[in-house]
């Protein structure tokens, strides 16, 4: 068992709480990204048992820091939303020199590459227009609701594994964030498993489709993974905090998350 995962679930398993954040730049930042594709993937295989002893531990860390993160999460947000935001972004500024140098970007990028990945760039950035509608906290199942939830789910795990896209972004452009928060926070089963489900699903599909993508069009999808990752910053920047102690404490979160994802940067054997 790869006990240290359960660190990374806890960092992965923060980060899919935060719309705008995603799981997948974490696990980039973290140099797991192509071995979690892989795990998930083989997970569903004849060979799960070399696989279970990543997945485990990293599943554990992500499942207990939903459950016992989300109302510190939801606190943060609402009481300290642009540094906790701030943060994020200085994780995500961080990671894409890293990227860079992963993909090769000045030999193996053409003029093709670069114009796709300020289309993604753009694409995703555009979504920081869409202000999604107040949606009602749904608190018990219904033969409608329960497909609708459940597909949700699986729209958002596909989103958690792909870097710049967060996985709770979309559920809140859904209207279904409120009701997850809800049911994590106040430990709606019945609701948490129906989710859960989709996000499983979603999880084995999405990912046996990006590993295959990765491995056919490997510069493209990089491509796309930068791009997203920039576009992403467009999503989470919270705007310049007021002057004083907004605007002390939004600076610090942001340089502290450089230095947290250079640590990690130079901690990854691949940048070595």
């Amino acid at each position: 068992m790869e006990w240290k995962n359960i660190y990374r679930g806890f960092l992965m398993g923060i980060s899919d709480l935060i719309p705008g954040v995603s799981g997948g730049t974490i696990a980039f930042i973290l140099g797991i990204y192509d071995r979690l594709l892989s795990s998930i993937s083989g997970f569903f295989s004849r060979d799960w048992k070399k696989h279970i002893g990543f997945l485990l531990p990293l599943g554990i860390g992500i499942g207990l820091t939903l459950v016992l993160f989300s109302r510190v999460i939801d606190y943060l947000l609402k009481n300290y939303n642009q540094p906790t935001q701030f943060f994020f972004l200085g994780l995500i500024i961080g990671i894409v020199p890293f990227i860079s140098k992963q993909a090769n970007v000045r030999t193996n990028f053409k003029f093709g590459h670069y114009l796709l990945l300020v289309l993604v760039a753009a694409a995703l950035a555009s979504t920081a227009f869409i202000k999604p509608a107040d949606a009602a906290v749904i608190t018990s199942l219904t033969a409608t609701n329960t497909l609708g939830l459940f597909l949700a789910g699986w729209a958002g795990s596909m989103a958690m594994l792909l870097p710049g896209i967060s996985g709770s972004f979309i559920l809140l452009l859904l209207g279904v964030y409120p009701t997850a928060i809800n049911a994590l926070s106040t430990m709606n089963f019945p609701l948490i498993l129906v989710i859960g489900a989709g996000v499983i699903v979603g999880f084995i599909v999405s990912s046996k489709a990006i590993a295959y993508l990765l491995h056919h069009y490997t510069h493209s999808m990089f491509a796309i993974i930068i791009g997203l990752i920039l576009g992403s910053i467009f999503v989470i920047y919270p705007g310049i905090p007021e002057s004083g102690t907004p605007f002390v404490m939004s600076a610090i979160a942001l340089i502290t998350g450089l230095i947290v994802a250079n640590m990690f940067n130079v901690a990854d054997p691949k940048t070595k």
